[in-house]
């Protein structure tokens, strides 16, 4: 019988975060090709203040929480697999302050830039493509229409964007590195031994993950979207203030999907099957097979964050032993 976990990890740059109850450890491949295994000591802001442990506001803590300590993990990672190094050999070496500062910069252009791309692919660009199916099929939709159009067209924009960028090399072993996450956490679950054998035989797709999470949040948005047009149905045709509805939803939405994704995660019937199919579908693209030296990256993270008392994590019996058996195809 399968054991329910929370344990969940993050896909690094040449490593894996795993984070249990207890502890939060980064495994890394350093340039030598020994693994580096670091532990994050931060105290969770949800153990701080009890009443973000609360339903729905849980999951907003621990969205904006898995942000900032998955940002750090993310720079961690980077420096100590040598992806930071800049010199070559003809060049004066760069001081570890100066590294550190350099990739600071980098790491928050490039956060400026994804949040500006961010608006532009998931805001301005399904806002200017409902204008333009309202101009070629000459005739003005519905508001809840519109809005629906709207909202699976960011869906189609995600996936697109996802595709597109797993193209790339860096990204095709960050998912790699994903695929051993997922295929180690299952092994874990089932309560098998950890060794490469046993998690390399586990499927790369889980119930519980980030993607499944994304999926969740759009397919979340769309019916609270619909629902908000129907309550207030004068919000849509002022921009500006539909955007600032959409931004002021967004708690919500990230609240509602926690729990579902949670939910998903621990139980087992047709309801969860349908619920986390789109996750699961787009994690055929998210996740790759990894490499047997990925797969003892994420089994040194998982041994380092597991649990000193396992009742402590994996006291829930759940029946989905098929999650893990059967073919995914069907879920």
């Amino acid at each position: 019988m399968a054991k329910y976990t929370s344990i969940g990890g993050q896909a690094l740059i040449e490593g894996i975060m795993m984070k249990s109850p207890e502890k939060t450890a980064i495994a890394v491949r350093m340039p030598d090709k020994s693994i580096d295994v670091t532990y994050l000591e931060e105290k969770s802001v949800r153990e701080r203040y009890p009443i973000l442990k609360a339903p729905i506001l849980r999951g907003v803590a621990g969205f904006i929480e898995s942000i900032v300590q998955g940002y750090k993990a993310l720079m961690l990672s980077a420096e100590k697999s040598g992806f930071t190094e800049l010199e070559d050999e003809n060049e004066k070496p760069m001081s570890d302050k100066k590294k550190n500062v350099l990739l600071s910069v980098v790491m928050i252009v490039g956060s400026v830039l994804g949040v500006a791309l961010a608006v532009v692919l998931f805001m301005l660009i399904p806002r200017l493509a409902v204008s333009g199916l309202r101009l070629i099929f000459k005739t003005d939709f519905a508001k809840i229409v519109r809005s629906s159009i709207e909202q699976l067209i960011k869906l189609a924009v995600f996936v697109l964007y996802v595709w597109i960028v797993s193209f790339m090399s860096d990204i095709k072993r960050v998912f790699m590195y994903h695929g051993a996450e997922h295929k180690t956490i299952f092994c874990y679950e089932k309560g098998l031994e950890l060794t490469v054998e046993n998690v390399r035989k586990q499927k790369r797709f889980h119930p519980r993950c980030g993607t499944s999470f994304m999926i969740l949040m759009i397919l979340v948005s769309i019916i609270i979207s619909t629902v908000v047009q129907m309550i207030f149905p004068s919000v849509y045709n002022i921009a500006w203030l539909w955007v600032a509805v959409k931004i002021l939803l967004i708690p919500i939405v990230c609240g509602v999907g926690y729990e579902i994704l949670k939910v998903c995660g621990k139980y087992d019937n047709i309801i969860t099957h349908i619920i986390s199919a789109p996750g699961l579908w787009l994690q055929r693209i998210t996740t790759k097979e990894p490499e047997d030296d990925m797969i003892e990256i994420a089994i040194s993270a998982l041994r380092a964050c597991e649990p000193e008392n396992p009742d402590v994590d994996r006291s829930v019996d759940i029946k989905k032993s098929e999650v893990a058996d059967d073919d995914t195809d069907n879920i």
